[in-house]
């Protein structure tokens, strides 16, 4: 009996003993602590991300418009500016016109006040003939600025019969005609030949007819009329007397010129 108890306790002794082994077997001790600190065993944290639905579940996306940027502020010298208009020719200081001024029923009193009462006088210059006719007269002490505004009313200064540019003044007529333009000229300014009457002696002739030309018929009714003269040397060279255009192979080589113009109505 005591023998088998010390077997028995013999055996106990050695399941006891390799117990550690087995139990080390099975169940390993654990690693030994990493040298990395807490901080470097996670990966830095990321952004929760959504979780997609199936593309045949999912929404569609609606076009997003493009975020509206600022707009820089513009100094007023960088601001945009509007497209310039286009100029209109404003007509001369010293054009007589169908239009404003010279208009039908412009005044002595009109006249005096736009150009200054002390630059305008009423009293007598050169009609037909050798004669003397009443007419209001424009800067009578300057040759070059001078103008000569007849009536049909003397009396009352008023009813605008014709205006006159003659001598060394500088006035221009519509459609820019001037004292001293050439012949040839003026008929290129009308657009075709005009009628003449015949030349006097003296080499001047008068224009009888515009024949359809740009000088025909002008805006506000106006007419005008004209006065051509040769220079000395070819007076005698004209057809006197006897009507003609101002193409005539007889005026090819003959200077002429503008002497007189009126603007009438």
């Amino acid at each position: 009996m005591k023998r088998q108890l010390l077997l028995q306790v013999s055996a106990l002794a050695g399941g006891l003993a390799l117990l550690p082994s087995v139990t080390l077997a099975q169940f390993p001790p654990p690693s030994a602590p990493s040298s990395r600190t807490v901080q470097d065993r996670w990966p830095t944290p990321e952004p929760p991300q959504t979780q997609q639905q199936p593309a045949q579940q999912q929404a569609p996306r609606q076009a997003q418009p493009a975020p509206r940027q600022a707009r820089p502020k513009l100094d007023d010298d960088d601001a945009p500016k509007p497209p310039p208009k286009p100029r209109v020719a404003a007509a001369p200081a010293n054009a007589v016109t169908c239009g404003g001024t010279f208009v039908k029923d412009t005044t002595h009193l009109k006249l005096a006040i736009k150009y200054d009462s002390r630059n305008i006088v009423f009293g007598d210059v050169d009609g037909p003939d050798g004669t003397k006719i009443k007419a209001t007269i424009l800067y009578p002490n300057e040759s070059k600025r001078r103008l000569e505004v007849i009536w049909n009313n003397d009396a009352a200064r008023t009813d605008l019969s014709m205006v006159v540019i003659n001598g060394q003044s500088q006035w221009s007529a519509p459609k820019g005609v001037k004292l001293g333009t050439p012949l040839a000229a003026l008929e290129k300014i009308n657009g075709r030949p005009f009628k003449l009457s015949g030349f006097d002696p003296d080499g001047s002739a008068s224009v009888l007819g515009w024949e359809g030309g740009a000088l025909t018929s002008l805006p506000g009714g106006c007419r005008v009329g004209a006065r051509i003269a040769t220079d000395g040397k070819s007076a005698a060279s004209v057809p006197q007397g006897k009507e003609l255009l101002s193409n005539d192979a007889n005026l090819k080589a003959v200077k002429a010129s503008v002497v007189e113009i009126l603007v009438g109505y």
